[in-house]
């Protein structure tokens, strides 16, 4: 009964950490269960010393991952879309991200794993000191400026 109960336990353990990718040096970042990803998961990375500040600033924060060096933040798939983020930022398809053993420090009151990208990108930019750009540097804007 013991044995049978402690395996419960580690394998319950054994689901919430980061899923490796020994080929690639990437973990996926592990959504609690109760919250919905319905938009998909992207996640955006930060040097950890803007932590704090970022999350002190923003309206609303999602799920949020640290490890030594970078704190992710989970956003919804797509939010690269248009978005010219800092070089300073890391961002992440499907949150896969290379970190060592990035762990949990911020989940959201609410259902919604994300944190807004639109407020998330403009801080980040004041904070690195870059202007934000709305589109990917090269490419042709919908409207042209007068």
């Amino acid at each position: 009964m013991l044995k049978n109960a402690m395996s419960h336990l580690l394998g319950a353990r054994r689901s919430r950490e980061p899923q490796r990718a020994v080929a690639t040096g990437t973990v996926q970042l592990p959504l609690p269960p109760a919250l919905s990803a319905s938009l998909g998961c992207d996640a955006v990375g930060v040097p950890s010393r803007y932590g704090f500040r970022l999350m002190s600033h923003l309206p609303r924060t999602g799920c949020v991952f640290a490890d030594a060096d970078r704190w992710w933040w989970i956003v919804p798939a797509g939010s690269d879309l248009d978005l010219d983020w800092p070089a300073q930022a890391a961002y992440a398809k499907g949150a896969r991200v290379p970190a060592v053993r990035p762990r949990l420090i911020h989940q959201p009151d609410n259902r919604a794993p994300y944190t807004p990208p639109i407020p998330l990108f403009l801080m980040v930019c004041q904070l690195t000191g870059v202007t934000p750009s709305w589109a990917p540097s090269g490419a042709a804007r919908a409207v042209s400026a007068p």
